[in-house]
């Protein structure tokens, strides 16, 4: 059922729980494993005129290498032996997230989201959410962080 199954990172806390989830679909369907990074370049509109492109790229994608790096070495942990392909993209992650998984023509997106409701996925956006709407492929989330109690509402 799955071939191709992508996994975008950013590193956060919680990411491993995301690729853990993926390793294991993966390896049950023999499938490959996109890793994909994406340099948010909207976050390069508030700084000052002044600052270095270059060496704010260069440590991004420094962030970038360190992430799926540490994917990689998850998913040797969990599958050892599985095919692995990694991919920097910049640009919106969300749109970016997309058109990979089109173009490498992905069975499935794997992603974390935290959960967040209310005021706080209004304030903060949500890549995952968005992923969701414009996705042609069916996109798994999976919790990463606290689970709210929801006992306590």
């Amino acid at each position: 059922m799955y071939a191709d199954i992508l996994v975008p990172t950013d590193g956060s806390p919680g990411t491993e729980r995301v690729v853990e989830h993926a390793a294991a679909l993966a390896d049950e369907h023999g499938a490959t494993l996109h890793l994909l990074y994406v340099i948010n370049t909207a976050s390069f509109a508030d700084l000052p005129m002044e600052s270095s492109y270059e060496g704010i790229a260069s440590m991004l994608e420094q962030e970038g290498e360190t992430a799926l790096a540490d994917a990689e070495s998850t998913i040797e942990r969990i599958a050892p032996g599985l095919t692995v392909e990694r991919a920097f993209r910049e640009g919106s992650p969300a749109r970016e997230i997309v058109e990979y998984a089109t173009d490498a023509g992905c069975d499935v997106i794997t992603m974390g989201t935290h959960g967040r409701g209310g005021i706080n996925r209004l304030l903060l956006g949500s890549v995952a959410e968005r992923v969701v709407r414009k996705s042609p492929v069916p996109v798994l989330t999976v919790r990463v962080g606290e689970v709210p109690d929801e006992s306590a509402e």
